[in-house]
């Protein structure tokens, strides 16, 4: 598969009467969006902001970020199974409205949701505070029950991100990038001295709102499978999930996975990267073991000198990553593993819930227990009444001068398990 992304640079977001883009700054109509978001029958109200790097503002709490694409060529449109028809995507070309995120916010759905803040020292530990932000705060009717608010709520930011994408549509792209995976007989042709390199990607799959949908479909009801990392580029994988804040990929980092970049930059330089595979982060043993040992056979039926994996989320699923690490590694494959720490606010505790001899070699986040003070913003979209009890947070955190104390758990994308942040070790 081969795609071309076209980046239209976005420095600046205004609201305007009608939706354009004029240099590089995207002017939004919030009665154009709102018909479009108000077709759904559970949303009561919309409202919108915009949060701009170096803003004294509090995003919380955060379900969502998505980055505004459309195809403009080629097979498909964005997020197919969910907004598009059912087709292969990943060739062609798309634009993309680069600097420029959809944040959904609101009444909380589940426990587990975030914080962006666009300066001070919350800023410095998450991705978003340096894209400029288009806010939904989302009211659902009364009665709608969790699954169907997270459902309403990810379906707004999807819709949001299709709506402003199609403004770049006719743009001429500032750059272009072209992406080029081959098929796997012609990539080992071509690159027969390079090692060959796989990615496996575990996706958050445990259900009760800890759920990823590929081409529609809840990624639990999956079975491990090859997919071009140029799919995902084009919205193949969509986050439905409220797992911390911290740690799990928001459609944006699937759209923007740097793992797939960093692999693509040393493609046919010094490794051949040849498969990407998906696999699903199971709650039950049995569901665990079947995964795993369907991932390693994939892995070793293509012969692959090298894995990557990352894992999303900590605790249950650390079972599944070392499961994975050890029948990739027992088929004679080396292996890296990418993960983050919950070592404890001192950082003396064990910092995976599970580990094996096999996993040597491993990239961690940083540490999501690490207790930051963040101050009091000007300006608060959404609220901060659930700072208290969104995981990273407890009772009486936030002070009579507004300061609020949390640990990073509570900051979107601040220990990213694909690397999407700035926390590392050495």
């Amino acid at each position: 598969m081969k795609l071309e992304l076209g980046y239209i640079p976005i420095t600046n977001i205004e609201f305007a009467e009608r939706s354009y883009v004029e240099g590089s700054t995207l002017y939004v109509s919030k009665e154009e969006l709102s018909d479009v978001l108000l077709q759904d029958e559970n949303i009561s109200s919309v409202s919108f902001a915009i949060a701009l790097p170096g803003d004294k503002t509090r995003i919380t709490p955060v379900k969502d970020v998505i980055e505004p694409r459309v195809k403009v060529e080629g097979k498909g449109g964005m997020f197919p199974g969910v907004l598009s028809k059912v087709d292969i995507v990943g060739s062609g070309r798309t634009h993309v409205l680069k600097g420029a995120a959809v944040v959904t916010t609101g009444k909380i759905v589940g426990f587990q949701e975030g914080i962006i803040d666009m300066s001070g020292p919350g800023a410095e530990y998450t991705p978003f505070s340096k894209t400029c932000n288009l806010v939904l705060v989302i009211t659902p009717k009364e009665g709608v029950v969790q699954h169907e608010h997270e459902h309403t709520v990810r379906m707004a930011g999807l819709r949001a991100a299709a709506y402003l994408g199609e403004l770049a549509r006719e743009l001429e792209p500032e750059t272009i990038e072209t992406y080029e995976f081959l098929p796997l007989l012609e990539s080992i042709e071509r690159y027969p001295d390079l090692p060959r390199v796989g990615y496996v990607k575990m996706l958050q799959s445990q259900g009760l709102l800890h759920d990823t949908y590929v081409y529609g479909v809840d990624a639990k009801r999956t079975l491990p499978t090859l997919i071009s990392p140029t799919e995902v580029m084009d919205g193949a994988i969509i986050s439905g999930n409220c797992v911390s804040a911290c740690d799990k990929n928001p459609t944006y980092v699937h759209q923007n996975n740097p793992i797939v970049h960093d692999l693509f930059k040393r493609h046919g330089k010094d490794l051949n990267f040849c498969a990407m595979i998906i696999t699903n982060e199971n709650v039950y043993l049995a569901d665990k073991i079947r995964s795993s040992d369907r991932t390693a056979e994939i892995c070793g039926y293509l012969k692959l000198d090298g894995v990557i994996i990352s894992e999303e989320g900590f605790g249950n699923p650390d079972t599944d990553l070392m499961m994975n690490c050890r029948k990739i590694s027992d088929k004679g494959i080396k292996t890296v593993v990418i993960t983050d720490e919950y070592a404890g606010r001192d950082g003396s505790s064990q910092s995976l819930a599970d580990a094996d001899p096999s996993c040597d070699a491993l990239v961690t986040g940083g540490n999501a227990n690490e207790v930051i003070t963040l101050p009091k913003m000007d300006k608060v979209i959404g609220t901060e009444a659930y700072v208290g009890i969104i995981a990273g947070g407890w009772d009486k955190n936030k002070a009579e001068d507004g300061t609020i104390q949390v640990e990073l758990q509570a900051i979107t994308g601040a220990t990213s398990e694909v690397g999407f942040g700035y926390l590392s070790a050495r």
